[in-house]
């Protein structure tokens, strides 16, 4: 990658972030980064093709990182179910790595899960890895109705994008500048009792 899409990337990442996202135009991004539209349009393209460049450049290594992890997770169980906590371990530990290394892409994604733009980034960036992880869970849980698994893994989904980028609900009540590391750790452990938890009743 050269300097002129580093730079483009750079500054599209910082501008995306803030939360205006649906007003920042190609023209803004332009200016701050101070190159020219034919630039832009010559290594990246529309808008939406933009961000899908910056968010693969963070993405690409953490799905790299999980996948390498979850296969280890796996190789250790052998023929026999993955622990829970080591399948989500292996998710999330690699987050918190490019995490704590750009809090600014942090905001990013936390802006784009806000602005409803999560499924499609989804779909785009994190579908081969979903996958593995969603079949790992289904191996750790065989007793756990696929549909109530889908469920909580929504749930795990809201979580992470709370634990990462949203505010306390309570001000004071936890330490917001708490690495991100240790997030990660006392979400896995969250997470794992409430995969384990019993099925909801549907009796009203």
């Amino acid at each position: 990658m050269n300097e002129t899409q580093e730079k483009i990337l750079d500054t599209a990442e910082r501008l995306i972030a803030l939360p205006i996202y649906a007003a920042t135009s190609l023209r803004q991004i332009i200016n701050e980064a101070k190159v020219n539209l034919a630039a832009v349009h010559y290594h990246f393209g529309s808008k939406e093709d933009l961000l899908n460049a910056v968010v693969m450049r963070k993405v690409g290594p953490v799905n790299e990182a999980r996948l390498a992890a979850l296969t280890l997770v796996e190789q250790e169980a052998g023929g026999g179910a993955p622990e829970v906590e080591k399948v989500l371990d292996a998710f999330f530990a690699p987050t918190a790595v490019v995490a704590s290394a750009n809090p600014q892409f942090v905001r990013l994604m936390g802006r784009i899960y806000s602005e409803g733009l999560m499924p499609q980034i989804v779909q785009k960036h994190f579908r081969p890895t979903t996958g593995r992880f969603l079949a790992a869970l289904r191996r750790a849980l065989p007793s756990l109705p696929q549909e109530e698994l889908m469920w909580r893994v929504h749930f795990m989904v809201g979580a992470m994008a709370h634990t990462m980028c949203g505010e306390p609900v309570f001000p004071g009540s936890v330490d917001v500048n708490a690495d991100f590391p240790l997030r990660m750790k006392r979400l896995v452990t969250f997470l794992s009792a409430g995969f384990r938890a019993p099925v909801a009743s549907e009796e009203k």
